[in-house]
């Protein structure tokens, strides 16, 4: 059952689904009829989902004649009965984005996407979400604005700077993205870089695997990013 307003625990819960999950059915209109298709996504630091699309491919044609999408975004692997488990429903608008950070961001998602990100017929496209229907588990069902879905601080900042961090991260303080990945796996599973840094956490990436590691709390500057990573090295230095 709904409940008419939504916690900010759900709205919280709804974005980590919108940052972590990889993979979202893409519903465009095709001459007013529904079409889906699978597509790789990925989130900006306010967790605004980012589509690298070909405007040959039927969905990117579908956006030119209707900018109006849905996408859904599954986070059910694992669970015993799927149907039980957490999905999130958006419903925005796509809009093209030639903003080379976005690109830089969604292909350290998706390295494989590199390959033909430049080609003069493929397209990034950048969603603005006007809401989203989440189902969290039985009977925890919300409504949720995109005022409240997405971050909304700062980014400027941290959005300038990520590019250096993530790099510096990865060259001087492999062992401790290996450590926290571990840590959240409970394997001894060796090779993981850090793909992507927002105001709440981080993303890991070890061939096709990828994992999500949030802050304890969100980090609305450039110095605390910082200060919440070297919080991370240290616990696994110890």
């Amino acid at each position: 059952m709904s409940r008419e307003e939504p916690s900010r625990d759900s709205a919280g819960f709804a974005r980590r689904l919108m940052r972590g999950c990889e993979r979202a059915a893409l519903a465009t209109s095709l001459e007013g009829a529904p079409y889906a298709s699978l597509v790789l996504v990925a989130a900006d630091l306010d967790a605004s989902p980012l589509l690298l699309l070909s405007d040959l491919a039927q969905h990117s044609r579908n956006i030119a004649f209707d900018p109006r999408v849905s996408l859904l975004l599954d986070g059910t692997e694992g669970h015993a009965d799927r149907l039980d488990g957490p999905r999130l429903t958006l419903l925005g608008r796509a809009e093209a984005a030639a903003d080379p950070r976005l690109f830089a961001r969604f292909t350290a998602r998706h390295p494989s996407s590199a390959v033909y990100a430049g080609f003069a017929d493929f397209r990034l496209y950048r969603v603005a979400v006007a809401r989203g229907h989440l189902v969290a588990g039985f009977g925890r069902i919300d409504w949720i604005d995109g005022a409240d879905l997405l971050f909304d601080g700062e980014t400027g900042p941290l959005a300038g700077a990520e590019a250096e961090i993530v790099a510096q991260i990865n060259r001087d303080h492999a062992a401790a993205i290996d450590f926290h990945a571990r840590k959240l796996l409970g394997r001894e599973d060796s090779g993981w870089r850090m793909t992507g840094l927002d105001p709440e956490g981080l993303d890991l990436r070890r061939g096709g695997d990828t994992l999500r590691l949030d802050f304890p709390a969100p980090v609305p500057t450039v110095e605390a990013a910082r200060s919440a990573l070297a919080r991370l090295v240290a616990e696994a230095c110890r």
